[in-house]
């Protein structure tokens, strides 16, 4: 466990996911264009970072202590959407496991980076109580998430901040 939670990949993870929760925590510090700039730098980082990670295994029977309140997510959610006014929304294909429909639905930018902050913040949280087999649960399971739902929406954020047109 101990070479796990310490390799360099997961402290490479943890630190992208460190970053990236203090950039969507930041948003409204922010002007739009140079917040959406380190938003398209940080995001490739975080997603190859995770994909980088060594496979391990939860080593507890309980799941790791949830940190991110309802209200840290929504200051998250709401400093977001207030930095990006009507940019924040975005036309989407709709995804169910995995298999595309030419259903197209409206997502949200905030929403997306809301709960992509939310998987990270729980875990960088748990990682920080320096208990080995609760870092150790958190990065697993937050890996687990990435590979179930939150990577398609980092790459959705992407793609939208991307196409994003900024009035000046």
């Amino acid at each position: 466990m101990k070479s796990f939670i310490y390799s360099e990949s997961t402290i490479a993870f943890v630190t992208a996911a460190a970053q990236t929760c203090l950039l969507i925590e930041k948003a409204g510090e922010h002007e739009r264009e140079e917040w959406r700039e380190q938003m398209l730098r940080l995001l490739p980082v975080l997603y190859l970072r995770t994909r980088l990670l060594e496979q391990a295994e939860c080593v507890m029977e309980e799941e790791p202590q949830r940190f991110v309140a309802e209200e840290d997510y929504n200051y998250a959610l709401v400093g977001i959407r207030e930095l990006l006014g009507s940019d924040d929304a975005y036309l989407d294909v709709f995804v169910d496991q995995g298999i595309y429909t030419d259903e197209v639905q409206t997502a949200y930018i905030s929403e997306g980076l809301a709960d992509i902050y939310q998987e990270l913040k729980d875990m960088a949280a748990a990682f920080q109580t320096g208990e080995e087999p609760i870092m150790n649960d958190a990065v697993v399971l937050c890996r687990e998430a990435f590979e179930a739902h939150w990577g398609q929406k980092l790459l959705a954020v992407m793609r939208a901040l991307h196409a994003m047109t900024i009035d000046n």
